[in-house]
């Protein structure tokens, strides 16, 4: 009986550290001022009818901490590059010689830097909406087993009680990563 609980425990955190992981790929993506490849993860590049990611076509780097340089692996993928960059939305110009993509980060103003950290909160907010949700079908499984009689009521309270433990953790865990996020953006 105690097995039932068990995976249905393990299961939860599984979920919850995926949705957790979600929001950790998408904060490296939150621009702050710092140049990072993450900024153009997001990129879709025209490649011989497929769309790809810049990284599969060009070597991608930071020489430093304004700047982007995408070195494309074929020279004529350079243009495509710099169209997709710029259709993707998300608010960097690149500049090209030809061979080299040059992708400079402007200065962040106080009024952006705090915009930014309100997308951070929310995305924060989401994401502990996303744990939430997998507590409450954890709970509704315990509920189900106990009236199914696969375990006690003993145990549904004992699994209802880790499954809130649990939870708690992941929200921590989520706080920490947006403070953190928000300290990294305010700093700069």
């Amino acid at each position: 009986m105690a097995g039932v609980v068990d995976n249905l425990v393990k299961e939860m955190q599984d979920h919850m550290m995926k949705t957790v992981q979600s929001l950790q790929k998408d904060l490296v993506k939150v621009r702050t001022g710092r140049a990072s490849v993450g900024l153009i993860e997001p990129v879709q590049v025209d490649y011989y009818g497929s769309k790809v990611p810049v990284n599969q076509v060009a070597n991608v780097t930071t020489p430093d901490a304004r700047t982007i340089q995408i070195v494309p692996w074929e020279p004529g993928v350079a243009g495509a590059i710099e169209k997709a960059i710029l259709a993707a939305n998300i608010g960097l110009t690149p500049q090209s010689d030809g061979k080299i993509i040059r992708v400079p980060l402007p200065a962040l103003t106080e009024e952006r830097r705090k915009e930014m950290v309100k997308v951070i909160k929310k995305m924060g907010e989401e994401t502990k909406v996303g744990v939430r949700n997998q507590r409450r079908d954890a709970n509704e499984r315990v509920k189900k087993a106990e009236k199914d009689k696969a375990i006690s009521e003993d145990e549904s309270k004992k699994a209802m009680d880790v499954v809130q433990k649990k939870t708690d953790e992941k929200i921590k865990e989520v706080d920490k990563l947006i403070e953190s996020k928000e300290k990294e953006i305010l700093s700069i």
